[in-house]
C-alpha cells in the first residue's frame, strides 16, 4: 500500500466523536481566547495590575486546571466513564464567561479565573482518555494533533473576533469580553450531543491515587512527566507575550493579535506534528521544538521593534505546535488503558507546579528586571532541557512512545 493509501486509511480510522471533541474544543478555545487575548490588558491598564499579580494571577489559574486534572482522571478510571466530567468541565468554564466583563476589582478576575481553570482541569484528563479509549493505537498521534488543531484554530479566531468588536465597540474591553458567552455554550451543546462514549471497566478504589496502582505506570511514562515538567518550566503563561507587545507599541485593540498569531502557527503544525510523530517517534519533534523555544525567547529579548515581536511570538506557537500534542500522545502510549485518566491526571499534576513556579519567576524577573530578563529566563530553562535530553539519549534514555524514537 503507498503511503499516501496509508494516509488516507489512518484517517478514516478517526471516529466522528473525535471531530466533534475537537469542535468542541474549537467553540471553547473561541470564547476563551477572545477572554485571554484582552485579559492581561484588562488587568494591568483597566485595573492596575503589576506584572507580578498578573503572573500570580495566570500562574494560579493554569496550575489549577492541571491540578485538578489529577482528580478527574482518576474518577473517570473509577466510574469507567468520562464524558460526564468532559460535560460537567466545559459547563463550569461557560459559567464563568459573564464574569469577566462584571469584574471591578482584581479579585473577582482572580476567582473568575480560578474556576475556569478548575473547569478546564476536569475536562481535560478524562477528555484525552477518552480520545485515546476510542482511537486504534497507530492512530493516536493524528487524532491528538486533529483535536489540538481545531482546538487552536478557535484560538485563532478569538483573538481576531475580538480584535473586531474592539474596533466595533471603540476599544470598550467590557462590552467585547460579553461576546464571549455565545461560543462558550455552543461548545457545550457540541459535546452533549456530538460524543458518545463506550463503558468501561469500573476500576475499585478508595482513594484518589493508590500507591500500588501507581506501580503500573513505566519508567518511560514518568520520564515523558518529567520532560512535561521541564518544557513548562520553559514556557510561562502567554500573557506576558501580550502586554510584551503592548509595551513595544502594539495599539490595544491589535493586542488579541497576538494570541491569534502565536495560536495560527500552532494550528497549523499541531496535526501535522502527530501525523509525523506517529511515523518517526516523538524525540525528533521534542528536541527540535526546544530549540525553536530557544530562538523565540532570544527573539523576544533581542526585538526592538513590533516585526521582531511577532516573528519571536510566532516561533513560540511553532514550538507548541511541535510538543503539545505530541507529549499528549506519548501518555497514552505509556499508561495502561485502566490507568489512562489517572496517568493524564498525574501529568498534570506536576506539570501544573511548574506552571505556577514559572508564571511567578517570569512575573517577578519582569517587574524588578525587565521584560528582557523574563525571555532571557526562559531561553535559559529551554536550553538547560535541551542539553538533559541529549545526555539522557547519548545515556541510552527513552522517551517511552509506541514508536521507536
Amino acid at each position: 500500500m503507498s503511503r499516501a493509501r496509508e494516509e488516507s486509511t489512518s484517517e478514516k480510522r478517526l471516529p466522528r466523536a473525535i471531530w466533534a471533541l475537537g469542535l468542541t474544543s474549537l467553540f471553547m478555545d473561541v470564547s476563551s481566547e477572545l477572554v485571554h487575548g484582552l485579559l492581561p490588558l484588562f488587568l494591568v491598564v483597566n485595573l492596575g495590575a503589576s506584572a507580578a499579580a498578573l503572573g500570580l494571577i495566570e500562574g494560579i489559574a493554569e496550575a489549577t486546571a492541571q491540578i485538578t486534572r489529577v482528580f478527574s482522571g482518576w474518577l473517570s478510571d473509577v466510574l469507567g466513564k468520562r464524558k460526564a466530567l468532559v460535560v460537567a468541565g466545559y459547563s463550569l468554564a461557560a459559567a464563568t464567561k459573564p464574569l469577566f466583563p462584571l469584574a471591578n476589582a482584581i479579585g473577582l478576575v482572580l476567582f473568575a479565573r480560578f474556576v475556569d481553570r478548575i473547569g478546564k482541569g476536569i475536562r481535560t484528563a478524562p477528555r484525552d482518555a477518552l480520545i485515546a479509549d476510542m482511537t486504534p493505537i497507530e492512530a493516536r498521534g493524528a487524532a491528538f494533533g486533529l483535536r489540538q488543531s481545531l482546538d487552536t484554530i478557535g484560538a485563532t479566531i478569538g483573538p481576531l473576533a475580538a480584535i473586531g468588536l474592539m474596533f466595533l465597540f471603540n476599544d470598550d474591553i467590557r462590552t467585547v469580553l460579553w461576546f464571549a458567552v455565545i461560543p462558550a455554550v455552543i461548545a457545550v451543546l457540541v459535546l452533549v450531543f456530538g460524543v458518545s462514549e463506550r463503558a468501561l471497566p469500573k476500576q475499585q478504589a478508595k482513594s484518589p491515587l493508590k500507591w500500588q496502582e501507581l506501580g503500573g505506570l513505566s519508567l518511560a511514562y514518568w520520564f515523558v512527566v518529567g520532560a512535561g515538567a521541564i518544557f513548562t518550566l520553559a514556557r510561562f503563561s502567554e500573557a506576558f507575550l501580550v502586554i510584551r507587545a503592548h509595551d513595544a507599541g502594539l495599539a490595544l485593540a491589535w493586542t488579541p493579535a497576538v494570541i491569534g498569531v502565536m495560536s495560527l502557527v500552532f494550528a497549523a503544525t499541531a496535526y501535522p506534528a502527530g501525523r509525523l510523530q506517529d511515523r518517526i517517534g516523538a524525540r525528533p519533534l521534542l528536541l527540535l521544538g526546544l530549540l525553536v523555544l530557544i530562538v523565540a525567547d532570544l527573539a523576544l529579548v533581542l526585538a526592538n521593534s513590533l516585526i521582531g515581536i511577532f516573528a519571536g511570538i510566532g516561533l513560540w506557537g511553532l514550538h507548541m505546535g511541535l510538543t503539545q500534542g505530541v507529549l499528549a500522545a506519548l501518555i497514552s502510549a505509556s499508561a495502561p488503558e485502566r490507568l489512562r485518566g489517572t496517568a493524564f491526571g498525574l501529568f498534570g499534576l506536576v506539570s501544573g507546579i511548574a506552571t505556577l513556579a514559572a508564571s511567578v519567576i517570569a512575573g517577578v524577573l519582569w517587574d524588578r528586571i525587565g521584560p528582557e530578563a523574563t525571555f532571557a529566563a526562559g531561553a535559559a530553562f529551554a536550553a538547560a532541557a535541551l542539553i538533559a535530553f541529549l545526555i539522557s539519549h547519548a545515556q541510552g534514555g527513552s522517551l517511552g512512545p509506541s514508536r521507536p524514537i
